[in-house]
């Protein structure tokens, strides 16, 4: 991700719905959820935190977008927003999202840049 982002704004992830193979089946129920953890004072810390060899950065925040519920319906397009508040500490962040589905959980994760507010 190249964006940059400042205290104040909001982060945009926008799902890609892929739809089932077959046209009988009954829709699972699916919950979509992202979330920004840090900061960190470079990526080398940040995967060194999310790879569980470092030990948590001193006030580290999280910054939750809420749950995302999708119906199902065709052409349906689910975003999470999940909101930089206007006192966040720069660094890099942790964005990490998940897929939850059937008592399972599929996710990753990507390094996301807060800069000072300009």
């Amino acid at each position: 991700m190249d964006t940059v982002y400042q205290p104040g704004q909001e982060m945009t992830v926008h799902w890609i719905v892929k739809p089932g193979t077959d046209p009988a089946a009954k829709p699972t129920q699916v919950e979509l959820t992202a979330r920004l953890t840090g900061p960190y004072g470079d990526v080398s810390e940040l995967k060194s935190a999310a790879g569980g060899t470092a030990r948590p950065a001193l006030g580290e925040v999280n910054f939750e977008a809420q749950p995302v519920r999708p119906s199902g319906a065709a052409g349906e397009r689910p975003v999470s927003v999940i909101p930089i508040p206007e006192d966040a500490p720069p660094g890099s962040y942790n964005l990490i999202f998940a897929v939850h589905e059937d008592g399972g959980v599929v996710g990753g994760a990507s390094v996301v840049r807060v800069t000072p507010k300009a």
